[in-house]
This record gives C-alpha cells, sequence and structure tokens, in this order.
C-alpha cells in the first residue's frame, strides 16, 4: 500500500517543461518576458475525437516578433477528415514531414520552455493540446496564458459586450494584412502582429504589465 504514497515519476521532458515553468525569473519585468504566439490546425472541433495536424509558433520579446525564433511541426494523422481539409489544405500523405504526436509534444515544449502563451481563442487550442498530453498521461500545460480576444474587449470601445471576436475581425479592426491564412504557423503570426497592436494600445493609458492582461476567470467561464 506505500506505493500510494509514491510521488510520480513524470517523463523528463515534461519534468522539464513543469521545472522551467516553475523556476521562471521573467514574468515580474514585461519587457523581458518571452512570449510564444501560437496556434493549432486540427481535423475539426470536437475536443475527444479530432486531433492535432500542425502546430504553429513565433516568439515575441520586448515588443519585437522575432521571426527568427519560431516553431513549426506536422502530426502524423491519426484521424483524418476530408472535409477540414478544403480549410487547412493538410492531406494525410502530403508532403509535409509528421511525427508522432508525442515527439511533436516534446518538440513544443522543448520551444515553449518558460514562454507565456498567446492564442486567439486560447480555450481550443490549449485544449486541444492539453488531451494531447491526457493521451500521454500528463498535463495540463503549466504555461501563462493569454487571449487576444480578451484583450480586445478588455479596450475596446465599441461593441465591447460581443462574446467573440473571429481573428478575422480583429486583423481588419486594426488594419493588419491577413497572409498565410488557415496555416498554423501564419495563424500564429498574425497573431503576434494584433497581441502587439493590442498592448502598443493598451499602454497608452496604463502601465503594461502581464497580470493586467490574464483574466484567470476567463478561461474558466468561456
Amino acid at each position: 500500500m506505500f506505493n500510494l504514497f509514491k510521488k510520480k515519476k513524470y517523463p523528463s521532458y515534461w519534468q522539464k517543461h513543469i521545472d522551467a515553468v516553475k523556476n521562471s525569473r521573467n514574468y515580474s519585468n514585461y519587457e523581458s518576458i518571452r512570449f510564444v504566439c501560437l496556434d493549432t490546425e486540427t481535423t475539426g472541433f470536437d475536443y475527444e475525437n479530432d486531433r492535432i495536424l500542425c502546430i504553429g509558433a513565433v516568439a515575441i520579446k520586448n515588443n519585437k516578433i522575432l521571426v527568427s525564433d519560431s516553431f513549426e511541426v506536422y502530426m502524423q494523422q491519426e484521424v483524418f477528415n476530408k472535409e477540414t481539409v478544403k480549410i487547412h489544405g493538410i492531406r494525410r500523405n502530403g508532403t509535409e514531414k509528421k511525427v508522432s504526436e508525442e515527439e511533436a509534444i516534446i518538440q513544443f515544449l522543448e520551444y515553449l520552455d518558460d514562454a507565456v502563451i498567446i492564442a486567439h481563442h486560447t480555450k481550443f487550442d490549449l485544449t486541444m493540446i492539453n488531451n494531447a498530453l491526457k493521451r500521454l498521461n500528463i498535463g495540463p500545460i503549466k504555461s501563462k496564458q493569454l487571449d487576444t480576444n480578451y484583450i480586445h474587449k478588455k479596450i475596446a470601445i465599441t461593441n465591447k459586450f460581443k462574446k467573440l471576436y473571429s481573428l478575422d475581425e480583429l486583423c481588419e479592426i486594426y488594419n493588419i494584412k491577413m497572409h498565410d491564412r488557415h496555416t498554423a504557423l501564419g495563424d500564429a503570426l498574425l497573431t503576434a502582429y494584433v497581441f502587439l497592436k493590442l498592448t502598443y494600445k493598451y499602454k497608452k493609458n496604463n502601465v503594461l504589465n502581464l497580470t493586467n492582461l490574464i483574466n484567470t476567470n476567463y478561461y474558466l467561464n468561456k
């Protein structure tokens, strides 16, 4: 019965993720924070039955997009939905190099390190990633998370009571030219542009800090 009291042993890559977030000292100074804007392309919107096809991400630090600090990984398709191929263009037997779900998650966590995650409608992307982690008997992801939809609603002058804004709508509102739409890396880059526009607008009247941009109840109530 003493086995009940043994500390769970995690895979090294997951323990490294836990330690990186727990021991990070980058959150107190906004300018030193490394943000990672991410997006996922999936077989659909069913959290339980659909799967991630691609994770794309790009980093921001000191109010600059670091194109050289970007990430993209394609996953082997255990689930296939020909209808969504029309949207993301990722085929089961496409030319992209694909790795297993576990290997993709390992690569992503290595890239993520102690960064703060930014996504548009964060709940969807993080739930899909967390479900992948759950299938590996670990998770959920420990990183702090920001949502561009929430930040826009916080500073919006008009239509602030609208529940959800699409990424297309925010690109139009903030005059961002869209390109590579519905690719994971392309949408991650658009999200990065939106985030910089939002924070620039926010800090005109406020001292910019991480706490002001996070609403912990948002992810629970959305």
